[in-house]
This record gives structure tokens, C-alpha cells and sequence, in this order.
């Protein structure tokens, strides 16, 4: 079995939020400030240190984590933003200190969690190129061996020359990236830095990943792209509030990580007003957990309508809409098709889309009820029902019979 290269035990952070400094922005208060200033800062250090159980001012970014990395394993960190991830690899980096526990790190480390970390803007890149990495422990020899592969990768090889203070944020994040990556670390850990680059520097990184790990060397990667998470790693950690709610093969990490996500997203329900007509309830069902769907699958809308009276030539109108307002699928059933909404009463559908193939990423649904088939518009549902498309090992053999338009399956109505 391959030897831990990393052992977290016990691990906590916390901080104190909510500490000001009085300025006065007068001459006289400025020179009174000078006179209290050593009491002040006396007094200050000691509001600092002291972290009360029940001071509602004391923040815990991290609680009791405890976990080992093995040798050429890739780990996946995922969580909600604020979850602790940043913190977690800061910590590993040796940028901050944990405030409890301990963390032991057998092998060297390069990381890169923000834009341009350690970048000097006045210094051109290559040479930052050589003062990252000095940083990290490489001799110029080893930079001078890796420098053409590291300013090719990085396409900004005709700006290799200028001053990083005259570079994009994504000129930055693909020299940062090529730095850590070429130096061959043992360690390498990522944050969620490569969103900044565009899609085809993105595919590269990913590639270059998929390499390091190839070769043996250990990975901690931090990303929101669920999909680069279940392609580059084997097992996964999901933090939540600072803390471990999951540390196990990906597949199972990130299944419980899209159910916490998605638990309330699928629905929206209202008390029924028995003087107007409106939509009280939909809900939205997938074939797989919670409310994520695997691209392909069926998915499925219900939608309970109440009316206080019946809707003269009344239609219902579903759209399937992507993170940026645009609609991409609508389906809808008209009176002339089959009478529908002319009694009060309760009335439900069931919208199916069989085989609905949409690109992972994040989308919603809207729900319109009208009249005289759809000129007049009694009530819009927008951004409801939200729900994620992911495409991480599923089935390549679509069952290409299926019929792709949506349908509405069941209609039933109660007085």
C-alpha cells in the first residue's frame, strides 16, 4: 500500500469577525489616537485572543477535520462557497495556520489558489517564471530544462517579455498554472483558479492533470465542475460548514453533495387563493437523485392548478430555460387540442421530456397559465423548479428510439 503523504488531524481554524478601528479624521483626534495607541493595541490583542465558547463574534472556518492523502492519489474537494475549501488548502500550503489540530506534509508542495499568486507585477513573466520557481524549491537548472514547455503551454509567449502588471487575470491564471504544473511537485494543489481561463486552456489544464496524476504525483483539487472532479479524481471529500459530511469515492461524494444542493430546489408550492385562478404546485422528477439530471434521462413536471372559475380556452405553457434567461425547450397543451380548464376545481399535468439531452450546467423552469390560448396570460412562474444537468459517467448508448419532443402524459381534474 502506498505511503500518506499528507495526515490531518484534529484540524480547526477560527476567526474573529466584526473587529473595528475608530478613525477620526480630525487633526487632534489623529494626535489622540497617537497618546492611546499603546493601550489600544494592548487591548485590542487581548480582544483577539480571547475566543469565548459563546462569543458570537467567533467565526469557525474549519472543525475537527481529520484525513489522509496517499501517494498518487487525486482528491477532489467540493462544498457550497464558504464551505472551508480555500481555507483547508491554505492551510496545506503553509500560507495560514490552523488554530487547532495538526497537519503533517511528506513530500513537497506547489499550489496555486488565486490569480497571479506570487506574481511581481513589475517583473516580466519569464521572469517570474524563474522566481516561482525558486519559491518552490527548484534549482535555475531545473527552470532553464522546463522554460520553452512552460511558455508554450501557457500562450503567452508573446508577452513573455512584458511585465505581469500589463497581463489579463486569464494571461495570469494560464502562467500560474503552467508554473505549478511543469515544476513537477509531488504535491499539486489547485483552487478554483482555471475558470478564469477560457474553454480550450481549460481542456488543457485538465489534460495536464490527468498527466500529473498519471505519473504518480498526488493531487488536491477544488472545483464547482462536478464533471472535472469525477474525471480527474478517485476519491473526494464534501465539506459543509467546515466540517466533513462525506470522504469517499467520488461518485458516492458528489451524489450526496447535488442531493444537499438540490433537496428544495425541484418544488414550488403555494397556499391555493380561492378567488383567483393560479398554479399552487410543481414539481420536477428526474430518474436519478435528488433533483440533478443525467443528460439523456427522462425528466418530468408536474403542475397543479387551482381555479376559482373555468378558464374559456385556457392553455398551459412549460419551458425548460438555461442559466442565462434563454428558453430550450417549450411545450404546451392548447384548448383546441383537448379541453382542458373550462370546470373549477383542482386540474394537474404532467409534462414528460423522455430523452432530454441538455449540456451540464444550470436550468430552471418556467411555467405559463393563459387564456383564448395564450393571448391573455393569467399567471407566469419564473426561475422556479431549479435543477442541474450533469454528464459525468453516464451511458454513451442513448436510446436514440426514444422520441425527444416532450408530451404531456397524464391530465386529470378534481372539483
Amino acid at each position: 500500500m502506498s505511503n500518506s503523504v499528507i495526515k490531518v488531524e484534529n484540524l480547526s481554524k477560527r476567526y474573529r469577525l466584526g473587529l473595528k478601528e475608530n478613525k477620526s479624521e480630525t487633526l487632534a483626534g489623529q494626535i489622540g489616537n497617537l497618546i492611546k495607541s499603546p493601550w489600544q493595541n494592548f487591548k485590542k490583542l487581548h480582544e483577539m485572543s480571547r475566543f469565548g465558547s459563546e462569543d458570537e463574534s467567533v467565526f469557525w472556518a474549519l472543525k475537527d477535520l481529520n484525513f489522509e492523502v496517499r501517494e498518487g492519489e487525486v482528491l477532489g474537494i467540493i462544498g457550497k462557497n464558504g464551505a472551508g475549501k480555500s481555507t483547508l488548502l491554505k492551510i496545506l500550503s503553509g500560507i495560514t495556520d490552523p488554530t487547532a489540530g495538526k497537519v503533517e506534509i511528506h513530500a513537497q508542495v506547489a499550489s496555486l489558489l488565486e490569480v497571479g499568486t506570487g506574481f511581481h507585477p513589475e517583473l516580466s513573466g519569464r521572469e517570474n517564471i524563474y522566481m516561482n520557481g525558486t519559491i518552490l524549491g527548484m534549482s535555475r537548472k531545473e527552470i532553464d530544462s522546463k522554460l520553452d514547455e512552460i511558455i508554450d503551454f501557457s500562450g503567452v509567449e508573446k508577452f513573455i517579455d512584458t511585465s505581469v502588471k500589463f497581463y489579463s487575470s486569464g494571461m495570469k491564471v494560464r502562467l500560474g498554472f503552467s508554473i505549478a504544473a511543469h515544476l513537477e511537485p509531488e504535491i499539486l494543489i489547485i483552487d478554483e483558479v482555471l475558470a478564469v481561463g477560457d474553454f480550450e486552456f481549460q481542456k488543457k489544464c485538465l489534460g495536464k492533470m490527468e498527466e500529473v496524476s498519471g505519473q504518480g504525483r498526488t493531487v488536491l483539487f477544488v472545483s464547482h465542475n462536478m464533471q472535472a472532479v469525477s474525471t480527474l479524481t478517485q476519491k473526494c471529500i464534501y465539506l459543509e460548514n467546515g466540517e466533513i459530511v462525506i470522504h469517499s469515492d467520488t461518485k458516492s461524494a458528489i451524489s450526496k453533495y447535488l442531493q444537499t444542493k438540490n433537496s428544495s430546489r425541484g418544488k414550488y408550492s403555494k397556499e391555493p387563493d380561492p378567488n383567483i385562478n393560479e398554479i399552487i404546485t410543481v414539481n420536477l422528477f428526474t430518474s436519478n437523485f435528488g433533483h440533478t439530471h443525467h443528460n439523456g434521462e427522462q425528466l418530468k413536471v408536474d403542475v397543479e392548478i387551482s381555479l376559482f372559475e373555468g378558464i374559456k380556452n385556457g392553455n398551459i405553457s412549460i419551458q425548460i430555460c438555461n442559466s442565462y434567461d434563454v428558453p430550450i425547450i417549450h411545450s404546451w397543451i392548447f384548448n383546441d387540442v383537448k379541453p382542458i380548464l373550462h370546470q373549477a376545481g383542482i386540474h394537474r399535468f404532467s409534462c414528460v421530456f423522455p430523452s432530454l439531452k441538455l449540456y451540464q450546467g444550470e436550468y430552471y423552469c418556467r411555467i405559463i397559465l393563459a387564456s383564448n390560448n395564450g393571448n391573455h396570460v393569467i399567471q407566469v412562474l419564473d426561475k422556479i423548479c431549479l435543477f442541474d444537468v450533469v454528464m459525468y459517467e453516464q451511458s454513451r448508448a442513448y436510446r436514440w428510439e426514444k422520441d425527444s419532443c416532450a408530451y404531456i402524459e397524464d391530465f386529470y381534474w378534481q372539483n
